[in-house]
């Protein structure tokens, strides 16, 4: 049938009539499938198909799987690993693809070794009357980490070697990279590694593992140089290059593992020391108080101290006392913004991440004894090591993550760094340029640059945007193309800054300035500098001064704030938003097979090899395929309800899209 069905093509091509590619790749490809399956000792002809069909789409993972099964059967063995290792990178889950990569590899002779693996694993035990409750479900009984755990303890000390290096001795060649051993002044900034008992012995660099995004499921190798090729993406590449790397990301992940410690693990320190800027400095954001009441309200409502009441809450009726209900959270602003709540530290906590929480969200919420995000666990972690709570968030002029100083701008433009003298009237330079509003510049530095960059006038636009977005232009590399002034922030420090000022209602360099001097009085408070803005005896208002003060509804799906009930709406029932209930970039990453089509029984001309609708048939292609259907409903369900129980679903919401057949038979 195969045969026919190439030969029409080929005919077809004859008389100029276009086959798609993807037509004829199947063919080859199925054509393969069945004389390796069906005809016996047909092996040639089946690679020779395949090699078709690559030449059409060299990442067509089923004509690799057959041409390393042919290639296997035809002796060629080490040709048969290659293929099918290419095979693995798109399907790693697949049995098939498993089971012929250890064939090929015993062949061979060549170790299999799982991708990671802790040693030492200690398990502590809890007596029946000692059990504890909001456990997070299905989990295993385990008391808290006891004090005597040393965190600073290297987990792969039996099967790696770790060892610094820098730049000058560890230099990139045309192919690879060099370590060097001659004797120099070494900085010790790079870390490299590798893997004991191997024939590579080559030193692997373990770059930073990438905090961007809240990505908690397994780390795979990328793509590009899983074949031997230069990363596309070198610099933002969030995918491991080696094992090695590998097993440091997902250990440094869990807070198992210091880099600080990976050298001498038994050194004069015998725990890591997080602080605060240590864990900003990784995840980036800020740490506020916000209305704890209102933070756990269904919809979620971020809610800040009353300017007019600071005790109170800034709910537009409930007005909730603000120090006895109020509640740690770490904000992170980038395409969209993300609240992490950080609740008290208990020694009942477990030092881990809520598998549910990461999935579709913990019905137990606050009662569950595991961290519900990675900033939570860090703080746990710190608590831990200190013995006692978070300590009090010291009052500081500005976003805690920058740092800021005025300067001259005629000497800031010659290169000079020239502030004020004692006398506010002149710059410290021999040129003693006059220091007034319009000569002075504002310069921050952040935790993660530690550069120092000029920072332009809060933008007069009205309504102010509620967050402030990096311009299109910048955020690329290039220089900014808009004539006048642009309303997008040009760096990070710039977003950063302007939202702070948006946030205290200072509406200029000037105000800016004269808060950053009262700053630096001793004895001075943030909250006393807040309700004291004020020009000649008289309260300053911006247009966003009564917007701030009514509470909105924040999506934590989306990460979309909405300061009105119509415009609440309007949100949960776009199509964007529903998206966003069933699908995630991260759950992309957790299924091996077609998404489900509804009909949740197995394809019997599948069984038989007989069915040539391939990705386009409705039934399942097997009993491992229809057992992962079943799970992504299940899957799905449960973010369903998580979402209609935080009110993200219209209450007579019953139309779920592309979606909704999935629920067909779902009371």
């Amino acid at each position: 049938m195969y045969t026919e069905a190439l030969s029409i093509a080929e005919y077809a091509d004859s008389e100029d009539i276009s086959v798609p590619t993807g037509t004829l790749e199947k063919l080859y490809a199925n054509r393969a499938a069945a004389y390796l399956n069906i005809v016996p000792g047909l092996h040639d002809e089946a690679l020779v198909d395949c090699e078709k069909a690559l030449q059409l789409n060299e990442g067509n993972h089923r004509a690799l799987y057959r041409k390393a099964r042919a290639l296997k059967e035809l002796g060629r063995h080490k040709e048969a690993y290659e293929a099918v290792a290419k095979c693995s990178l798109a399907v790693p889950q697949d049995p098939n693809v498993i089971r012929l990569t250890q064939d090929l590899a015993k062949m061979l002779g060549l170790k299999i070794r799982k991708a990671y693996v802790r040693s030492k694993v200690r398990v502590y035990c809890l007596t029946d009357h000692d059990k504890p409750m909001g456990m997070a479900l299905g989990m295993p009984d385990v008391t808290p980490l006891p004090a005597i755990v040393d965190l600073a303890k290297n987990p792969l000390a039996d099967t790696h070697e770790f060892k610094q290096a820098c730049s000058n001795c560890y230099v990139k060649t045309v192919l690879d990279f060099t370590l060097y051993t001659e004797e120099h002044k070494c900085k010790k900034d790079i870390l490299l590694g590798r893997i004991k008992n191997q024939q590579d012995k080559s030193w692997k660099l373990i770059r930073p593992r990438p905090t961007k995004s809240q990505y908690v499921g397994p780390y795979y190798i990328c793509k590009d140089v899983a074949i031997g090729e230069g990363c596309r993406y070198p610099g933002h590449c969030t995918f491991a290059y080696c094992q090695e790397e590998i097993d440091v990301w997902s250990l440094e992940r869990k807070g198992f593992i210091c880099r600080d410690f990976l050298f001498d693990p038994f050194g004069p320190t015998s725990k890591i020391n997080l602080t605060v800027p240590k864990i900003l400095q990784e995840h980036h954001g800020i740490f506020m108080f916000l209305c704890g009441v209102c933070f756990d309200h269904k919809p979620r409502i971020i809610s800040k101290t009353n300017k007019d009441n600071p005790s109170l809450c800034s709910h537009p009726v409930t007005k909730h006392a603000f120090e006895d209900q109020k509640c740690l959270v770490h904000i992170l602003r980038e395409n969209t913004v993300r609240y992490s709540k950080i609740r008290p530290y208990s020694p009942q906590n477990q030092m881990d991440i809520c598998r549910h929480e990461v999935r579709y969200g913990c019905v137990r919420e606050d009662e569950c004894f595991y961290a519900h995000s990675l900033i939570e666990l860090k703080v746990w972690m710190m608590q831990h090591q200190l013995g006692k709570p978070l300590p009090p968030i010291k009052g500081r002029f500005g976003p805690p993550n920058l740092k800021m100083q005025f300067v001259c701008g005629q000497c800031w433009r010659n290169g000079q760094v020239s502030e004020a003298d004692k006398n506010k009237k002149y710059c410290t330079a021999k040129a003693r340029h006059s220091w007034s509003k319009d000569k002075r510049v504002v310069l921050v530095s952040s935790i993660e640059r530690k550069k120092w960059t000029t920072i332009r006038p809060l933008p007069t636009k009205k309504p102010i945007p509620s967050q402030f977005e990096i311009c299109m232009h910048v955020s690329t590399g290039k220089k900014c193309q808009y004539i006048g002034n642009c309303t997008f922030a040009h760096s990070t420090e710039e977003r950063d800054l302007w939202t702070y000022m948006k946030e205290n209602n200072i509406p200029d360099m000037e105000q800016l300035y004269e808060h950053w001097l009262q700053s630096q009085k001793p004895g001075w408070s943030e909250e006393a500098s807040n309700s004291a803005i004020k020009e000649n005896g008289k309260q300053i208002h911006m247009p966003t001064d009564y917007a701030e003060e009514v509470a909105g509804n924040h999506c934590w799906l989306c990460g979309k704030n909405c300061n009105s009930d119509r415009q609440w709406q309007q949100h949960i029932t776009s199509e964007k938003h529903r998206e966003k209930v069933f699908n995630s970039e991260d759950d992309q990453n957790c299924w091996q097979y077609r998404f489900p089509t509804g009909t949740f029984r197995v394809c019997e001309r599948y069984l038989k090899g007989t069915c040539t609708e391939e990705e386009l048939c409705k039934l399942a292609h097997g009993n491992e395929e229809l057992k992962e259907w079943t799970e992504r409903r299940e899957f799905l369900l449960m973010k369903l309800a998580k979402a209609r129980k935080d009110h993200l679903i219209a209450p007579n919401d019953n139309d779920f899209g592309k979606y909704s057949f999935l629920l067909k038979d779902i009371k």
